[in-house]
């Protein structure tokens, strides 16, 4: 691999009803030629759904990168000293996520894998997909929006009427959000 190559940390979390969208987000990104490090809740890890199995979906996720998931806290913890990143990606990230990183709370892989980035001073680009957005955890969005190196993939509702609280993010945005962050925060140096 290239110094040129630049290398992502792209997290899931429990919203699978979005996860065939970051799916195909993933191989947008591996098709840029980006060193992808892949980074799965545990839900993500364990919880098979309507949606899928959790097998099928890390088998998935592991072919598209070309490597093993993060899964742990003990395995995420290395990637701020140890292991940098030069973007963190979490998307799906739900409103449980938020929350915990809103409030200092490290407790699953993804929200150590954000805590390592952000006391790296590097971005973490958030791609929210949550029913509460605009209710329990508007004031998490709104706290974590005047955090230094946080940026929210832009997001609208997925159904006004049926769910008035909940926002989706448009992950098809974020392979022009990582060019322009990536830019913007040229990575560290070899």
């Amino acid at each position: 691999m290239s110094s040129q190559t630049k290398t992502i940390g792209y997290a899931v979390c429990g919203s699978f009803c979005t996860h065939k969208r970051a799916l195909e987000t993933l191989r947008s990104l591996k098709k840029e030629k980006y060193d992808i490090c892949p980074i799965i809740s545990e839900t993500v890890f364990t919880t098979d759904t309507r949606f899928g199995t959790a097998a099928e979906f890390v088998a998935e996720v592991e072919r598209i990168c070309g490597r093993g998931v993060i899964h742990t806290i003990a395995g995420a913890e290395p990637l701020g000293p140890m292991t940098p990143l030069d973007l963190l990606i979490i998307a799906p990230c739900t409103g449980n996520t938020l929350a915990k990183m809103a409030n200092g709370i490290t407790d699953t892989a993804v929200t150590m894998a954000a805590k390592a980035q952000l006391r790296a001073d590097r971005p973490v680009l958030i791609g929210l997909a949550s029913n509460d957005v605009l209710s329990a955890n508007l004031r998490n969005l709104a706290y974590l929006h005047t955090k230094k190196h946080i940026t929210f993939v832009p997001m609208e509702m997925d159904d006004p009427v049926g769910k008035p609280y909940s926002m989706v993010c448009r992950f098809e945005e974020i392979p022009e959000m990582v060019k322009q962050l990536l830019c913007q925060n040229p990575g560290r140096s070899e």
